[in-house]
């Protein structure tokens, strides 16, 4: 049986987002999740990906941006969703303190924008205890020579880069040669056939259930790393 998830609301500096915390009663770690520009925190790509998670005992957090909470559609500037990712992580690691894990390891993840805002946010000096980005936007596609990876550099906590094969977004040399420069604390999972949202040609399947497929992948990096 899947473990309930509670609705709740997140303060950023006076505006409220919404958002969904998740504990399983054998939770040893805690990872938060942002959405991609164009979806919410809602989206069944993140809720097939967070069951899957909950499911490894890992307590989860999705929520929304500003700018979706809103009904806008064009993404935040980075210091609003700094400013939102700021929020998210510590509300996160407040629940975990509530539940007598003061210690727990609280992970940063995101689809797309969500997974580039929160390496900005650490680039700025966000502390959880690593970073999982289920298809990084390195590039826009078709334009790799617009590269979006100047501030991973200086990144020395673990990050674990999720990454469909034929991700529009990327280039597999130029990810795998951006990975080798950030240096041994980052590690590449590639989904073979994987577009940016994962799908695989040949193998139809719903959003939840390609986000699930994702999470054991996820859980066994997390767990390498406590």
């Amino acid at each position: 049986m899947a473990t309930p998830s509670e609705s709740i609301t997140i303060d950023i500096d006076g505006t409220t987002v919404s958002g969904a915390y998740t504990r399983p009663v054998d939770a040893w770690s805690t990872i938060v999740v942002a959405h991609g520009a164009g979806s919410g925190f809602e989206h069944p790509f993140l809720v097939g990906f967070t069951d899957a998670v909950n499911a490894a005992g890992i307590a989860t957090l999705r929520f929304n941006f500003a700018y979706r909470e809103a009904g806008r559609s064009f993404p935040d500037r980075a210091p609003a969703a700094i400013a939102a990712w700021r929020a998210a992580l510590a509300f996160a690691q407040q629940r975990a303190a509530d539940a007598d894990a003061p210690d727990e390891p609280v992970w940063a993840s995101g689809k797309s924008f969500g997974g580039r805002m929160a390496s900005m946010a650490v680039a700025d000096g966000m502390e959880p205890a690593g970073l999982v980005y289920l298809g990084y936007p390195l590039h826009p596609p078709g334009r790799p020579e617009k590269v979006r990876d100047a501030h991973l550099y200086g990144l020395t906590l673990p990050m674990l880069f999720v990454e469909g094969t034929r991700d529009p977004f990327i280039g597999i040399d130029l990810l795998e040669s951006v990975v080798e420069r950030i240096g041994a604390n980052a590690s590449i999972e590639w989904v073979e056939g994987g577009t940016h949202d994962f799908a695989v040609a040949g193998n139809k399947r719903p959003a939840d259930v390609i986000g699930a497929s994702l999470a054991p992948a996820v859980a066994e990096y997390m767990r390498a790393q406590a």
